[in-house]
């Protein structure tokens, strides 16, 4: 309880801490869930996998570093082994085709209001400096949920934790690549690969070069997001490397750089498999034959965006 007494921590992030602890329950939940199911022929790695990191999630402020560490190894064996499977009760927890005729009917359009909650309350938590986007989100997911039990009763809380566990269940392992990205890029960052890159690059980029540096910048961005999958870890190490002493220390706009720059890195995210969350799960959960078949698709919008982009950053600058 002292975090919570805490008068130097924001209200913001206890509360955060709070929704933390709930997730957490939430993946226990599914690994219980999934180690009671009989037809799931990797149940017993499968609890492993949802028990150990519903731990971490809710509980890792507190554990020692060291046991932090363990437990993500324990995780981590049941995913490279492939035995996060699901089993036939969470394909069985979806919605008939029937009842999603009948949703449609009663709710309409009106049933995109939940969902934009996430947003509209992210964006008012950014604004005030003690809760946070993200905190802000959190409390949207939970409006949400109150407003579709509005539109619905039966929509009471074992619906959204068994929903939960067959979203859960249908991503798998892949739903921890993101976080694991994140964490690599500050890895990286506290290795000093930016240095490594920024003594490599240095070589190439002429001295005082900004158009040159620019293009590097962001071609570099596209391609580091490729490798990481998330524009966010990479650009902690481009900007160190490349962005702040090739582009940034000859007088560009910090903030017009910094957003462009991640919008460079966002065209990498389309046409990379280790962005799971956006080409690689959905594949999973429509069933294509072609696991490739949605990067396919966003290669030449990518290829457009990233010429758009370093254009104009350099008019921009």
């Amino acid at each position: 309880m002292a975090f919570f007494m805490d008068p130097d921590v924001t209200f913001g992030v206890k509360l955060l801490e709070v929704f933390y602890i709930f997730m957490g329950f939430m993946s226990v939940y599914a690994g219980v869930r999934n180690l009671t199911d009989r037809t799931n022929k990797a149940r017993w790695g499968t609890f492993v996998f949802w028990t150990a990191l519903g731990v971490v999630i809710a509980f890792g402020r507190w554990i020692p570093d060291a046991a932090n560490g363990v437990l993500i190894l324990v995780m981590v064996a049941p995913a490279v082994f492939r035995r996060v499977q699901k089993g036939e009760r969470s394909a069985a927890g979806a919605p008939t085709e029937g009842e999603v005729s009948a949703n449609f009917e009663r709710i309409g359009m009106k049933i995109f209001v939940p969902a934009l909650c996430l947003g509209v309350f992210a964006i008012a938590g950014a604004l005030i400096p003690s809760v946070s986007a993200l905190t802000g989100c959190c409390i949207g997911v939970v409006v949400a949920a109150v407003i579709l039990y509005v539109y619905s009763h039966d929509n009471r809380p074992i619906v959204f934790l068994d929903d939960s566990e067959r979203l859960l269940s249908a991503m798998g392992a892949l739903c921890m690549l993101p976080m694991l990205l994140a964490c690599l890029g500050a890895i990286f960052t506290a290795a000093g690969v930016g240095d490594v890159i920024a003594s490599l690059v240095g070589a190439v980029i002429p001295e005082g070069n900004v158009t040159v540096g620019i293009i590097v910048f962001a071609v570099g961005m596209m391609l580091f997001t490729m490798v990481m999958g998330n524009a966010f870890a990479a650009i902690t190490v481009m900007t160190v490397g490349i962005g702040a002493p090739f582009v940034l220390a000859y007088g560009a706009d910090p903030a017009l750089i910094g957003i462009l720059a991640l919008t460079c890195g966002y065209c990498g995210t389309l046409m990379t498999p280790m962005a799971a969350n956006f080409n690689i799960v959905p594949v999973a959960m429509l069933d294509m034959k072609d696991r490739m078949g949605v990067i396919k698709k966003q290669v030449l919008p990518a290829l457009v965006m990233i010429v758009v982009q370093i254009a104009y950053m350099l008019i921009a600058s």
